[in-house]
């Protein structure tokens, strides 16, 4: 997640760091920012947003490692292309390459970015890092090569850095935070770029057509459409659409629809005195059957169960139509 120059300069000062409210037109952001050493801090996310902007990118000497705990992250960059990140991907690139606008398909984002301002860091590098031999500029051209953008998939050993990051206790918080910058960077250090795969770039017109196509499949969700049905109406490639649908919202259309068919169904059945066949239909669900068996699946528990753990009284009389 990319933050401006001013946020790394001001704001308010608690017992976890500077803590900062985003401005988001469709929901609510938090950045937690933490100074580790001289020219490099932490910053922790947390978004329940569609997307955030700003002003201005931070130029080409600030370094920006981003790591995706949960949700989705999306962002076009200048070259046109658009970049993905998904739960557990790694994110480096220079912040003159960072677009005005990140998205986040699911709605929800939180994860950490490690901010290295190059100049400064080689203006007083950190004992620490002196030791290691690290190169950061050499770094930077290693994965930044031409203005690029590079998307290192989930593996363990990226867990395994990044765990501590999200489990550390406030007092141990700023001693671990030095540890594991460093670790990450002897990490990044080690790394032979050219024998990773990466995850996948899409055009901006491909990734325009399949939000128009969820738009469609969530707008009306008693309808089903099958992907020939989807590309023809949409002028899209079936093999592009179902490649970039899965990109952009991290499942297949039909897992994905099957799991938003029953958030939407636990809504109805926390916020309605709807009967469960009704709110079956109202999902797309003729057969009660089927939907009681699909909302297990999604939701671990039964239709009437899930209503009656999570209402009051006023609904449990509903909640013995359930499935039979």
């Amino acid at each position: 997640m990319a933050c401006m120059r001013t946020l790394l300069d001001g704001g308010l000062q608690d017992a976890k760091g500077k803590v900062y409210q985003m401005k988001c037109t469709d929901g609510t952001g938090q950045l937690v920012i933490h100074a580790v050493y001289p020219g490099i801090c932490v910053v922790y996310n947390t978004l329940e947003a569609a997307a955030c902007q700003w002003e201005e990118p931070l130029g080409e000497y600030m370094l920006e490692i981003n790591h995706c705990r949960e949700g989705r992250e999306g962002c076009h960059l200048p070259s046109g292309a658009c970049l993905y990140l998904g739960e557990g991907d790694l994110s480096i690139h220079a912040m003159d390459n960072c677009a005005f606008q990140m998205s986040f398909p699911l709605r929800h984002y939180s994860g950490v970015s490690v901010i290295v301002d190059l100049q400064k860091v080689v203006e007083h590098p950190p004992e620490i890092l002196l030791q290691s031999g690290i190169d950061l500029y050499r770094l930077k051209e290693k994965f930044c090569a031409a203005g690029g953008c590079f998307v290192m998939r989930a593996r363990d050993e990226i867990e395994h850095i990044f765990s501590a990051f999200y489990t550390v206790q406030d007092d141990l918080k700023e001693a671990c935070l030095k540890l594991k910058v460093q670790e990450l960077l002897l990490f990044l250090w080690q790394i032979d770029v050219a024998s990773e795969k990466q995850r996948e770039q899409y055009t901006a017109p491909h990734v325009e057509t399949v939000k128009k196509i969820h738009h469609s499949l969530t707008s009306d969700l008693q309808a089903r459409h099958t992907i020939d049905e989807l590309s023809k109406a949409f002028l899209i490639n079936t093999a592009t659409l179902k490649a970039t649908f899965k990109g952009i919202y991290g499942q297949p259309i039909g897992s994905y629809m099957k799991a938003y068919r029953m958030r939407h169904a636990a809504m109805l059945l926390r916020q309605t005195r709807k009967s469960i066949a009704e709110i079956a239909n109202d999902v797309g669900y003729h057969n009660q059957s089927k939907f009681a068996a699909a909302f297990r699946e999604i939701m671990q528990i039964s239709p009437a169960e899930y209503r009656r753990e999570n209402t009051g009284t006023g609904a449990v009389s509903i909640a013995s139509t359930a499935e039979k």
